[in-house]
């Protein structure tokens, strides 16, 4: 979710408004990404490396946090949002981690669309952190393999995402979902993050229904030309 500061710059308002803004265009999205049957939502809301931002923007955000889930989880939860937060919870406030922890309460029986927020995440640390659950579990490295591993991973409970959307002009994957994205199709977009909505998700999905998913085979014509 790419662009919030630039929004606020470009309208001569703090960083932080910009990130307020971008609360909004989650939500809209959220409720987009359920009307047209979509069952997992991953967002990339702070990454591990989000803390080498200015002390009053990442105070910022994190005050945000409780906001939000003040202002929106009844609404999310009503619409049939399940929450589930995943990253590195040990450097956030007791404060924050109670209100992730009653985000994840509320909504545990919800159904309809599963939210992972990304928060205090990176996708490296995604991948150590389920090598050393796995050997904390026992198993050997002959046990080791791209399953077992993959059960380990912050988002197990979710299935590999099939489109990968970043907003804000960037064209690069920033340590996100490092281990999940292999097969992912990709689409970057110029619009920034606050401006997000309805319209631009469709553009996203229409840009995919059009990709020719392969994972890594030959393509449909030419498969069924070597299977006659």
């Amino acid at each position: 979710m790419d662009g919030n500061g630039r929004w606020a710059k470009k309208r001569f308002m703090p960083r932080v408004f910009g990130h307020k803004q971008g609360v909004d265009a989650l939500v809209r999205t959220v409720k987009a990404c359920a009307d047209r049957g979509i069952e997992y939502l991953t967002v990339f809301a702070f990454s591990s490396e989000n803390w080498k931002r200015p002390e009053d923007e990442v105070s910022g955000l994190m005050g945000l946090v409780l906001v939000a889930v003040s202002k929106y989880l009844t609404k999310l939860a009503s619409e049939g949002v399940r929450i589930r937060i995943v990253g590195d919870r040990s450097a956030v406030s007791e404060k924050v981690r109670a209100a992730w922890n009653e985000a994840e309460r509320a909504t545990a029986h919800n159904h309809r669309i599963t939210l992972s927020v990304a928060f205090n995440y990176g996708g490296r640390w995604d991948v150590v952190q389920a090598c050393r659950r796995a050997i904390e579990a026992g198993l050997s490295a002959e046990q080791l393999d791209e399953a077992r591993l993959g059960q380990f991973m912050a988002l197990s409970h979710a299935p590999d995402p099939d489109l990968f959307i970043r907003t804000g002009g960037e064209v690069r994957i920033s340590n996100f979902l490092l281990w999940q994205v292999a097969y992912s199709e990709l689409y970057f977009t110029d619009c920034l993050w606050p401006e997000f909505g309805a319209a631009e998700l469709d553009a996203a999905l229409a840009t995919f229904a059009r990709r020719d998913r392969r994972f890594g085979g030959v393509k449909t014509e030419e498969a069924a030309g070597q299977a006659a």
